[in-house]
């Protein structure tokens, strides 16, 4: 089976009814050139507010379903296209994640995940505001393919990709929103993009599917700058297609899904696990 994918770059405003609106019509034009299965950034609603620990920040969280899952919802349905919406929600008072909606292409919520590695880093202090995820790693069944999401920092985590791939899922997505750190960027931002890009194709390549990340661009101080660059990796973690560092696009990658079980089949990394040998995964450290 053929799918055009639909990964939405672009900066996002102070507003988050403008990031909102702004949003929803990169979704119709992806939808309208093509696009079947469309990814939002990470936290598109609004700037990255975690470069501070600020409480007024909360009041940027909504509930799941709420409006803007209501809003993707409306335009699944209508232009019969699968959506990945990045969003803050606010499940109870005091209780917020970073959460993923995923609907399929007649408007149903298939389900959510919530971001299960949190960081805490200069400038990225997300430990203050999101709670870890707790509805493990899944895979959904949608009318264009069985697709698994992850957000931002699950993207280190070799862990994190084999168990979705393990449920089946052919394509992971990665909503993403990260860039360089100001005192960094001169010293270390070659090799740090390097090191991003290079483990998620090789998360591909181990598990013989499709990635797919998303990532902002744009300034937003202090931090840096956003790298964009967002990109698909194919089933052997050969780069597909990327989008610039800085500017605003829609890109739009086909893949072929057949070439999954291809791979799996010439690669069987599944079938040569051996997890006889694996317990220790669960352990922090081996001393």
């Amino acid at each position: 089976m053929k799918v055009i994918l639909g990964l939405l770059q672009h900066a996002c405003a102070a507003s988050p009814a403008a990031n909102l609106k702004k949003t929803l019509a990169l979704v119709e034009q992806a939808a309208k050139q093509g696009a079947k299965i469309i990814c939002t950034q990470e936290l598109f609603r609004s700037q990255y507010f975690c470069q501070s620990e600020d409480h007024d920040n909360f009041q940027l969280a909504e509930a799941i379903p709420g409006p803007s899952t209501v809003a993707f919802q409306k335009l699944a349905k209508k232009h019969q296209v699968v959506i990945i919406a990045s969003l803050f929600e606010k499940r109870a008072g005091g209780l917020y994640h970073n959460t993923a909606v995923i609907i399929d292409a007649d408007g149903t919520l298939l389900g959510i995940y919530r971001k299960m590695h949190i960081p805490d880093d200069p400038l990225y202090y997300e430990k203050f505001y999101f709670t870890p995820g707790d509805t493990g790693f899944k895979a959904w069944q949608t009318k264009y393919g069985k697709i698994g999401v992850l957000i931002c920092w699950d993207q280190w985590y070799p862990e994190a990709a084999r168990l979705t791939a393990l449920q089946g899922a052919e394509i992971l997505f990665y909503p993403t929103a990260i860039g360089w750190h100001p005192a960094e960027k001169k010293s270390f931002g070659v090799n740090q993009h390097g090191a991003w890009e290079t483990i998620q194709r090789s998360h591909g390549v181990a598990n013989g599917c499709y990635v797919a990340v998303t990532n902002r661009i744009g300034l937003e101080k202090p931090v840096g700058g956003f790298w964009g660059q967002s990109f698909v990796a194919g089933t052997s973690g050969e780069i597909l297609a990327k989008a610039s560092v800085s500017k605003e696009e829609i890109l739009l990658v086909p893949v072929d899904l057949g070439k999954v079980d291809q791979t799996r089949t010439h690669w069987p990394f599944l079938r040569d696990r051996r997890i006889d040998a694996y317990g220790d995964l669960t352990r922090r450290y081996i001393d």
